[in-house]
């Protein structure tokens, strides 16, 4: 368990006991390190906020201030950019020649306060206020990035009154807010500002008194700006516009696609999905970059001997290789590499998509359209009379498709697909479940998969991190290997917007069809005995593949007990 400087020092104080503190650290570390400390114990009611302000306040000899009484000069928040205050949990409030005033929730955080002074060139100094208030002055002082101020300076706020927000809408209204240049802009800047940005997704979410934008990077979601309310239905109907989507439809769930041409002949896809919810439309925008698609096998983060294992069963002429995970876990991905692996001029290669993400020269992808009976089942169907070789199914979601995939398997086809399962031994059960007799799936599936994506530690701002040795043996690592792991943190530099973290890698866990493994499905095994047989058999868990890559320097542990909340291992 790592430690806390703030929580000994409670301790210390007899404001909370050692227990206490163990267990605020413990869902400290369950929130992947996005709550932080105090506001745990806050939230717990083991300590008030004003009273471990007041406490801060004697202990550090720093004084307090009332963000809420306090006017912060813009030139002066402008000194520290808004990733950096909500990663640390501060706010600039006063500029004195070389001397910058900071507030802060936790002046034991020494990192902190070095990292603003190397930033900034000035001498920090400290005063302390609550975590909330400080939360308070950073939705007050940066609900806009500079370059979205600068978006609105020309924003004529009468012209959106046009965009009502009762149901009955007037279209023609609303198609003139969306041609409105500011708008446009705005639109524009979050589509550009998420590239720039590699984010995966874009979020855009109305509530009740508050819209704002998040980008997913690296597989955790950060909120970069907070547009004004009466942009709403001008921004919504702007992107369903682009998206080729019906503005006056706001019932109803729409998918659509954008692709817009960037500098130097590249293109950007983006996939839109838009979802009525209680006070307006949410969009989730996935970002396709198809020049950042990484299809190379050996650079996903598979280790040496799961490769090995992965591509001798996709170069078999038939059988099934399964990949399962969540969505965000790198399937399509996976599959796609497989498909750049196995594309030759010799084979047939057909997949049923819903949605093609990427288009391949060379494979021949079906786009599902389930309204008009198009699903994975009918297009599967389909492709066993275009005389196939390879078939790729975008996901096994029922009997029927899982019925002809086995069959297609078993007929002389390769067929990969993906399925949702916690991970590779409980994939076997959710095929029985579906009605596939166990004497098919044993025979069919060659190989099954399971992966998720970690975040892999920036290697501009890498540092040695100490982690105590019974951590280590507790996250799974054998007693006498503890010695050989070295760890790894990022401390946070504008190359990862000072996350620490740049890019991701996957673990996986590849168990191939072992005789073993088939004679357990024959006989009725449970997920449990699969399990423990494929462990015997050296099968790596997740678990185990995230502690390679640990070992390796690639992520974090901290990275792998993130991933592994989301996993069975």
């Amino acid at each position: 368990m790592q430690t806390s400087r703030l929580g000994d020092i409670l301790v210390k104080n007899n404001i909370i006991t050692s227990e206490q503190l163990t267990a605020a650290l413990q869902e400290q570390k369950m929130s992947g390190g996005q709550s932080k400390l105090g506001s745990i114990l806050v939230k717990q009611g083991l300590v008030k906020e004003p009273d471990l302000v007041a406490f801060l306040s004697r202990q550090y000899g720093v004084p307090t201030i009332c963000l809420a009484d306090y006017d912060i000069d813009p030139a002066v928040i402008k000194i520290i950019p808004p990733e950096v205050v909500q990663k640390y949990n501060l706010i600039p409030v006063n500029r004195a020649g070389s001397t910058l005033i900071v507030a802060v929730s936790d002046p034991s955080n020494l990192f902190a306060i070095e990292d603003i002074k190397f930033m900034t060139s000035y001498n920090v100094e400290m005063v302390v206020t609550g975590e909330s208030d400080i939360k308070g002055a950073i939705d007050k002082y940066y609900d806009q990035s500079a370059s979205l101020a600068d978006v609105m300076d020309n924003l004529d706020m009468e012209d959106l009154e046009l965009v009502d927000t009762e149901e009955e809408v007037d279209v023609s209204s609303l198609e003139r807010a969306t041609e409105d240049a500011p708008v446009v802009k705005l639109v524009n800047l979050i589509l550009m500002d998420a590239i720039k940005k590699k984010a995966s997704d874009i979020h855009i979410e109305p509530y009740e008194k508050t819209f704002r934008v998040r980008y997913r990077i690296d597989g955790v979601l950060y909120e970069v700006m907070k547009p004004p309310m009466k942009l709403k239905n001008a921004i919504t109907s702007r992107i369903k516009i682009m998206a080729e989507l019906d503005i006056a439809e706001r019932r109803l769930p729409q998918d659509g696609r954008i692709k817009i041409k960037l500098g130097g002949g590249r293109d950007m896809d983006y996939r839109v999905s838009c979802l009525p919810t209680l006070f307006g439309e949410k969009i989730v925008l996935r970002l396709l970059d198809k020049s950042n698609l990484q299809t190379d096998l050996t650079k996903l983060g598979y280790e040496p001997e799961a490769l090995a294992h992965f591509k001798r069963e996709i170069h078999k002429p038939f059988g099934m290789v399964l990949v399962t995970g969540p969505t965000g876990s790198g399937k399509t991905v996976s599959l796609y590499s497989a498909l750049a692996e196995l594309n030759k001029v010799t084979e047939n290669i057909s997949t049923a998509e819903d949605p093609v993400e990427f288009n391949f020269a060379g494979i021949n992808q079906v786009q599902m359209h389930e309204d008009i009976g198009l699903n994975f089942a009918a297009a599967l169907r389909s492709f066993l009379r275009q005389d196939p070789d390879i078939i790729m199914i975008g996901e096994i979601r029922d009997f029927e498709t899982a019925e002809i995939a086995v069959k297609a398997a078993l007929t002389g086809h390769l067929v990969l697909s993906t399925l949702h399962t916690n991970d590779a031994p409980a994939t076997i059960n959710r095929l029985l479940n579906m009605g596939i007799e166990p004497f098919l799936v044993a025979s069919a599936v060659n190989l099954i998969t399971a992966q998720r994506l970690a975040r892999r530690v920036c290697g501009e701002c890498k540092e040695k991190e100490e982690i105590p040795a019974q951590a280590l043996i507790d996250a799974g690592v054998p007693a006498d290997e503890v010695s050989e792991y070295t760890c790894y943190r990022g401390k946070g530099c504008p190359t990862c917007n000072n996350t620490g973290y740049k890019g991701r890698v996957g673990f996986y866990q590849v168990m191939p069809m072992l005789e073993p493994i088939r004679e357990l499905i024959l006989n009725g095994a449970n997920t449990a005995e699969i399990k423990r047989e494929s462990m015997r058999l050296g099968i790596k868990t997740m678990r185990q593949s995230g502690l390679t890559k640990v070992k390796e320097g690639v992520t974090s542990l901290e990275e792998v007990l993130r991933v592994d909340r989301k996993s069975v291992v």
